[in-house]
């Protein structure tokens, strides 16, 4: 028989809101089946409740009140868990932080940032910094610690598969000073050595290719249709419209074909990471900047 894994109910609310769901089942004598039993919910989908790993809905909190009979209690405190899951990222981010665990692929195009599940901590404060006022210090040390946390159990649980695309120019672009920038380079190239994150460049010389006109995010699932999310500067959409999913998807596609492979797109990672290591400017800004003068 397989050793049940405990709940860890100390490591944020979703947890010990899961463990004690599981608490009130299992001291009620149910297995899970028969707890989601007249839901419209299956199994899987409560065990990962019970593990911090999904939000409660309310319909499922009202209906498991009423079986284990606790007097409202599920229902009251899931709009708590689903603040605290939140919390450090946009509102309309809520949808991508619903589901990302459940994707079984995450492919990203990302034209003007290193995506954010690869940031460095001090890349990522530069770009708040950029943003917002110095004296929000503490609101900004949340943001950045939970896009660091959400990177970090992402990544480190090797699923899903994560596949970046990002063009060229994003490396020439001194966000930090060149050493911090070749440590955040140098982090993208440790995380694709290990397997963790496939990468492709678009070369900077590639012309008009798909997706120029904005970014794009696209999680696929084993048992649920996809989803495409976009984003600007202060706004986000999750699509879920198969017809429109399907020509973001198409045109990823097009973005992965005209961008270099795996290998080479590492090569000129690793020799922008030693350009900036070396104090120097990216070998195409100290070209352009030599036409300048």
């Amino acid at each position: 028989m397989a050793t049940r894994k405990e709940i860890d109910g100390s490591a944020g609310v979703p947890q010990f809101y899961g463990k004690e769901l599981r608490f009130k089942r299992e001291e009620a004598g149910l297995t899970l089946e028969k707890l989601v039993d007249g839901s419209f919910f299956g199994i899987t989908y409560l065990s990962e409740i019970e593990h911090g790993h999904r939000r409660m809905p309310v319909e499922l909190a009202q209906h498991v009140d009423r079986v284990l009979r606790t007097d409202g209690f599920f229902k009251r405190r899931c709009e708590d868990v689903r603040e605290a899951r939140r919390k450090g990222h946009a509102k309309y981010f809520e949808r991508v932080l619903e589901t990302e665990n459940q994707a079984v692929t995450i492919g990203q195009w990302s034209p003007t940032v290193i995506p954010g599940l690869v940031q460095t901590e001090a890349y990522i404060r530069e770009l708040f910094r950029a943003e917002r006022a110095p004296g929000l210090t503490e609101e900004t040390d949340v943001m950045v610690q939970s896009r660091l946390q959400r990177a970090q159990h992402l990544l480190e649980q090797g699923n899903p598969e994560y596949w970046i695309v990002i063009p060229e120019t994003l490396l020439w672009q001194p966000v930090l000073p060149p050493a911090q920038m070749a440590e955040q380079l140098e982090h993208v190239a440790a995380l694709t050595r290990s397997g963790r994150v496939i990468l492709q460049i678009v070369p900077w010389n590639t012309g008009a290719h798909a997706l120029m006109y904005n970014n794009a995010m696209l999680l696929d699932f084993a048992d649920a249709p996809p989803l495409c999310y976009t984003e600007g500067q202060y706004h986000g959409n999750t699509i879920d419209d198969p017809g429109i999913v399907k020509q973001y998807r198409r045109s990823y596609d097009l973005l992965r074909a005209a961008a270099e492979s795996p290998d080479s797109s590492l090569a000129v990672l690793e020799a922008a990471t030693e350009d900036y290591r070396n104090g120097a400017l990216p070998k195409h800004l100290a070209r352009r900047k030599l036409a300048e003068e």
